[in-house]
């Protein structure tokens, strides 16, 4: 009897512990932000790094770090300059072939509205990966996704809505 209520009790404690010290579902799924939420001077905010990240078949692979400054916590919160720089590199033999790491960016305007528009850096050289590096104003959201397939001008459509898209930054 005894032994069985103090069982009860330390499941009790630990599951209370571990309810308190493990972090949402949300907050989890959340990837870091640069600059901790309630930091007066963003500015001096460390890069994130992220990747690798491969495309299906890992037929390519993308790597880089990104710099959110001056985060502006309004109603629909943005940072003023988001700076995303890496390497995209084409890891198939066939000539034929391009990696590409396209990145889904989320702005918001001047009126409140949240467009998006997509930037892509595509390298098309095998073994030889191609470094980049570019801004972005009043950015609210980064994605990314890594594709490989055959030379064009544009992502294709495969390439643009199959798949899951993978958050760098989310502006909190």
């Amino acid at each position: 009897m005894i032994a069985t209520r103090l069982l009860t009790g330390l499941a009790l404690a630990a599951a209370t512990l571990s309810a308190v010290s493990l972090p949402s579902a949300a907050q989890a799924a959340t990837p870091a932000t640069p600059a901790a939420a309630g930091d007066a001077d963003s500015a001096a905010a460390p890069a994130v790094i992220w990747g690798p990240r491969y495309s299906p078949g890992r037929g390519a692979k993308a790597s880089g770090s990104l710099r959110a400054t001056g985060e502006d916590h309004a109603d629909i919160p943005a940072a003023e300059t988001v700076r995303i720089s890496g390497r995209v590199q084409d890891l198939t033999r066939a000539s034929a072939t391009c990696g590409l790491a396209v990145f889904r960016i989320t702005y918001r305007t001047s009126d409140g509205n949240l467009p998006f528009t997509h930037r892509t850096v595509r390298d098309c050289s095998y073994g030889t990966p191609k470094p980049f590096t570019f801004d972005h104003r009043n950015v609210y959201q980064v994605e990314l996704k890594v594709c490989s397939e055959a030379r064009a001008a544009q992502p294709s459509l495969n390439c643009l809505y199959s798949g899951t898209w993978k958050i760098l930054y989310l502006s909190r």
